[in-house]
């Protein structure tokens, strides 16, 4: 049971982060602790976790109170490659980076 998000526009390393927060968690405390938590990449990863609950409910007939994260893996995306003029009539780079979400659930 899982569900997967690609190419999320949130910095791998900023996103690996969140997931440390949540690994080997109950789904349910999971989903009220990211709730609160006031950074872009736990909304992402909300939604995601939440995703991954509905499949297990619908697709496998689980019992979501009994479902525990057992794999949280943050890769890298694509990187967009964008610029900014610089001074004399340079370019600078902007790399704006990206992360894959694959989340996985067992049952207790």
């Amino acid at each position: 049971m899982k569900a997967i998000l690609k190419r999320a526009r949130i910095s791998p390393k900023k996103a690996n982060l969140i997931a440390g927060l949540v690994r080997n968690k109950k789904v349910q405390e999971a989903l009220d602790f990211l709730k609160f938590l006031p950074k872009k990449g736990a909304k992402i990863l909300f939604k995601v976790i939440h995703s991954a609950k509905n499949n297990a409910e619908n697709n496998f007939n689980q019992d979501t109170n009994k479902l525990i994260i057992s794999k949280i893996l943050v890769t890298k995306g694509t990187t967009y490659k964008r610029s900014i003029p610089a001074s004399r009539g340079r370019v600078d780079p902007i790399l704006k980076r990206t992360s894959h979400f694959t989340v996985e659930l067992s049952a207790e």
